[in-house]
């Protein structure tokens, strides 16, 4: 059983900072795990988490791994449970760089209206807050809250790079003359980066493993799905070692990885066919009825993701709807959805 702020020391300049599952109904926020790590005499800190508690939990990790002169911060995607104790950066006491997807900025800014699309975009099985009360409602666990600092920059001010790991190749950036590799994925949300560390072979999902199935409105479930099979390609070949995530407390190794990341995608094949037998051969469902039963499928086929409740849930049902090719067909959030039929020929003009 692990605690907030509790470490895995993956060697003696690199440390993995354990965060926390989410509890609504007990007021705990989920908290990310952070990665800290240090080459040459830059110390790197991947994600910063939320509370102060795990805040403290970060320094004293810069201080284990030390000593460093300069620092960069790198931020994997704009949720909150990522993004708490940014302003940190203002408080290492060295020359800092920090970087932040640029995608993601406005969900960043305005966290609120981001959840709140969100929800309204699912069908609430018993009368509930409205979606921008929710949004608050959950957004008020995330404290202190604090995304940006005096030096905060979008990776995007960077030029692209072209990243070729193995015989992968990627497009990112890079720092500490190569040291630290972040990479596009854009899987999770709209902004979502990985982040290879070269000198302990460590590669950081983040949250692009979170589950067979993306929850959030900017998920793009064919890259959660690419990034998945590139990175079993990466330890297949040996060009990483350790792989760690945003909420998986452990780090898994060589093989296990492989595995692990065949099971997810093994999990989203097997949940996408459970739900389009969901959907029958009329190809419409009713939001609300389709995510209890998607429920129950996903139980039965032992899938959950990182904080399994019925609000993700939830947004993960209305995400699967659209992988199948069912739109709404009006505004409501608990219309049906139904499969656009093709046309052979566009209708004839009009005479005249």
């Amino acid at each position: 059983m692990t605690a907030l702020g509790d470490s895995i020391g993956i060697d003696g300049a690199t440390v993995l900072v354990l965060g926390q599952e989410l509890a609504v109904e007990r007021g705990q926020p989920d908290v990310a795990n952070a990665l800290v790590h240090r080459t040459g005499d830059t110390l790197v800190l991947v994600d910063t988490g939320v509370t102060d508690a795990f805040r403290a939990a970060l320094r004293e990790a810069a201080d284990r791994v030390g000593p460093w002169s300069r620092a960069l911060v790198l931020t994997t995607h704009g949720h909150p449970d990522h993004i708490g104790n940014n302003d940190l950066a203002d408080e290492l006491g060295v020359p800092v760089e920090h970087f932040v997807p640029a995608r993601d900025l406005d969900q960043m800014r305005d966290p609120a209206a981001y959840w709140a699309r969100a929800f309204e975009r699912i069908a609430a099985p018993e009368p509930g807050p409205a979606p921008a009360e929710a949004a608050e409602q959950l957004l008020s666990l995330f404290r202190p809250l604090r995304p940006f600092g005096a030096t905060t920059r979008t990776y995007e001010e960077r030029p692209l790079e072209r990243i070729r790991i193995g015989s992968l190749r990627f497009t990112g950036w890079t720092f500490a003359d190569g040291a630290v590799r972040v990479l596009r994925s854009q899987g999770h949300c709209a902004g979502h980066v990985i982040v290879h560390l070269r000198d302990c072979g460590v590669l950081h999902l983040s949250d692009e493993g979170n589950g067979p199935c993306g929850a959030m409105a900017d998920a793009d479930q064919l890259k959660i799905q690419t990034v998945l099979g590139a990175v079993a390609l990466l330890f297949e070949e040996g060009r990483a070692a350790l792989l760690t995530d945003g909420h998986t407390f452990t780090v898994r190794r060589g093989a296990e990885v492989v595995s692990y990341l065949d099971g997810l995608l093994e999990q989203a094949t097997a949940l996408q066919e459970a739900a389009l037998g969901l959907t029958g051969e009329s190809g419409r469902a009713r939001p609300g009825a389709f995510t209890a039963r998607y429920a129950q499928s996903a139980a039965e086929l032992g899938v959950s993701g990182a904080n399994p409740n019925a609000m993700f849930t939830a947004l993960m049902a209305v995400n699967q709807l659209r992988e199948l090719g069912l739109r709404p067909e009006s505004g409501d959030p608990d219309a049906p959805w139904s499969r656009p039929r093709p046309r052979l020929h566009d209708p004839a003009p009009p005479d005249g």
